[in-house]
């Protein structure tokens, strides 16, 4: 057994080096939040896309860093996962982008709004959450018989607005037609017009006009051409 004077020297001796340790990593956790919560981005713009999102309740329906509700997508990484022109289309006009499915309310924000908005999405998904949110375990895309060019590279803004409504090789949204061997049956002086004003080529689609600039709209054209079925790729 210890004697008095030894256990209060092990007592203090235990609490001294025990508070050293707490205060050391203290110290760290305070020289990493810069870093980690992407501090050197956040500029007056991203500052009010936070305030317009909390005004408006976003989390009421929204995920974000954890916290708020499950009714819509959660929007830590909203920005990696989608990109901004899905955004801004979604933020002008929720209806367009989902015609008679989306309930997210209209806010008719201003383009300066928007913007302030995608900042916001766009800082929150660079600070450092040790991976969270997991990114989701997708299944392996169904075999069907199409096939696209060995050349052809999916354009990010395929992957971040076109899968939300249609489906290629067996994955992807069911809204619009399937994607597979669209380069066979339209060419791509068809897929570029429509693409610019979808509208313009047929009165009442659903589908929405989106802001495209020049080179993502070539880079959809290009990648939708090289859909071929199988049959073709083969010749």
């Amino acid at each position: 057994m210890l004697s008095k004077s030894a256990a209060k020297a092990f007592f203090l001796g235990g609490t001294a080096i025990t508070l050293a340790v707490f205060l050391s990593l203290t110290w760290d956790t305070f020289q990493q939040i810069p870093g980690r919560t992407n501090a050197a981005a956040l500029t007056d713009q991203v500052k009010r896309g936070k305030h317009l999102g909390e005004d408006n309740n976003c989390m009421g329906c929204h995920t974000l860093f954890g916290e708020g509700a499950y009714y819509a997508p959660e929007l830590t990484k909203v920005y990696e996962r989608r990109g901004p022109v899905f955004i801004r289309s979604q933020l002008k006009d929720p209806e367009a982008m989902f015609p008679g499915q989306r309930k997210m309310t209209n806010y008719h924000f201003t383009d300066d709004e928007v913007e302030a908005l995608v900042a916001f999405f766009e800082w929150a998904g660079k600070v450092d959450l040790n991976g969270f949110p997991a990114k989701p375990t997708l299944g392996a895309p169904a075999q069907v018989l199409v096939a696209a060019a060995p050349s052809a590279q999916r354009p990010q803004v395929f992957s971040q607005i076109c899968v939300t409504c249609h489906a290629l090789g067996g994955l992807g949204g069911t809204v619009g037609p399937a994607l597979d061997g669209v380069g066979t049956r339209l060419d791509a002086a068809y897929l570029e017009k429509w693409l610019k004003d979808p509208g313009a080529v047929k009165p009442g689609t659903k589908m929405p006009k989106l802001p495209l600039d020049d080179a993502q709209l070539g880079e959809l054209v290009t990648f939708l051409s090289s859909q071929k079925t199988l049959k073709e790729v083969a010749q």
